[in-house]
């Protein structure tokens, strides 16, 4: 809340949804001001609570996702996100992640190259240039305008990954264009362990597959992998060479759950 509190600009209403934390995080929420909605730890899904949040948001024309993890890196990053909504054929805006302080260079680079420092607009016609990439999005830091969101049907309640991708796609669908505002940052990055990283890698197979619109409509992701282990190889030459070996063995990692996810269906 700190960082939120410094912002150039302050939302409406700030909406907490907690679900079942025993850290004290719904007591400081409230403290602070913000409408804690809490749910059943076993409730939560990033597809259905997002939606019930969204749902529970009336009033608003602009709704901004932040994930507890997320910290904002300026005291302007709100007001620049949101401003990319001023522009009326704009659907939703995301802003740049930067790697929290400490992050090693595998988790740094992640972060550098799928959020570099220039920002862009993106349409349907994009898909043609750029492939699978035209629909991604983060719902970390990311704003939707509110009658966008409710035109492509909100967040498939369903999903519990993918959520943010699925909805873009239907974005860009519906004639909505994406911004992806380089100069709004926050703090945002995960040291994934070798497990975490195949069962991340493990859901993606299994949103493509249960999804299968997403690749027949964007293309397969394939391309943009390849280009992600050579610069991660390149960018730990540079900066972390006795990381290659565990590199390459990740990027194995999530080959094979990417595989084994597109054997296994969401449930």
């Amino acid at each position: 809340m700190r960082a939120l509190r410094m912002q150039t600009v302050w939302p409406f209403e700030v909406l907490v949804l907690d679900s079942s934390s025993t850290d004290g995080t719904p007591e400081l929420a409230s403290q602070d001001g913000c409408r804690v909605v809490s749910i059943a730890r076993s409730d939560f899904r990033h597809g259905g609570t997002r939606q019930y949040a969204a749902e529970l948001a009336t009033g608003t024309d602009t709704l901004v996702f932040l994930t507890q993890d997320s910290f904002l890196a300026e005291a302007d990053a709100l007001r620049r996100l949101t401003a990319a909504l001023e522009d009326p054929s704009i659907g939703a805006a995301y802003g740049r992640q930067v790697p929290r302080p400490g992050a090693s260079p595998i988790e740094a680079h992640a972060r550098l190259f799928n959020y570099p420092p220039v920002s862009e607009i993106r349409s349907l016609g994009d898909a043609t240039r750029i492939g699978f990439k035209s629909i991604f999005f983060s719902n970390s830091f990311g704003a939707y305008r509110t009658s966008a969101l409710r035109q492509v049907g909100g967040f498939p309640p369903q999903l519990n990954f993918g959520e943010d991708t699925v909805v873009a796609a239907r974005l860009l669908q519906g004639g909505w264009r994406i911004a992806y505002v380089a100069d709004a940052t926050t703090f945002h990055s995960h040291p994934y362990t070798c497990r975490e990283e195949y069962g991340r890698y493990f859901r993606i197979g299994q949103l493509h597959v249960g999804e299968p619109w997403l690749l027949h409509s964007f293309g397969r992701p394939t391309g943009e992998g390849r280009k992600f282990v050579a610069s991660e190889i390149l960018y730990l030459c540079q900066h972390s060479p006795w990381l290659i070996p565990e590199s390459m063995f990740r990027s194995v990692l999530k080959y094979l759950g990417y595989t084994r996810g597109r054997r296994s269906p969401q449930r």
